[in-house]
């Protein structure tokens, strides 16, 4: 299994707050609003040479308390699971339904009473010309993942 992860992320905000948000994933439900009307997330796409009419998908993300899931072209539902919950240190994910078996680690620790620190980490069985074909994008974006997690407002 190809491992990847993320730069360690700095949150102003306790681990207790860190934890309870991240470890319901309803709780990811406002900030996928905020990004499908935010004209600086439209913005970043266009940079990135995409079209901000993607934005629109995000109405097709499932969310429970235990698991995400949104379609993908060619593969159908792809979804993430809650497998183990390590009050206030770690969330751990599998998918289902997905062509790639993965796992997915967010660990946050306490800095301080007040911040935090996370970091993302994603294990997949990716075949050898796969992992050189994406890996560094795997991991670009698992950062860029962490990077959005951090902004959440805890």
């Amino acid at each position: 299994m190809a491992k990847y992860e993320s730069k360690i992320k700095h949150i102003n905000a306790p681990v207790e707050s860190v934890y309870a948000t991240l470890s319901n994933l309803e709780n990811l439900r406002p900030m996928l609003e905020n990004a499908r009307n935010s004209e600086v997330v439209k913005e970043k796409i266009r940079e990135a040479g995409q079209d901000p009419a993607q934005l629109e998908k995000l109405d097709e993300v499932t969310l429970t308390p235990d698991r995400i899931s949104f379609p993908a072209p060619m593969v159908g539902e792809v979804a993430l699971a809650v497998v183990e919950r390590e009050e206030n240190k770690c969330i751990k994910f599998q998918t289902e339904q997905s062509p790639v078996e993965a796992n997915l680690w967010i660990q946050v620790l306490p800095v301080t009473d007040t911040t935090s620190k996370m970091r993302l980490t994603l294990k997949a069985d990716l075949n050898p010309m796969i992992k050189m074909m994406i890996g560094s994008k795997l991991e670009k974006g698992l950062d860029q993942f962490a990077d959005m997690l951090a902004m959440i407002p805890y």
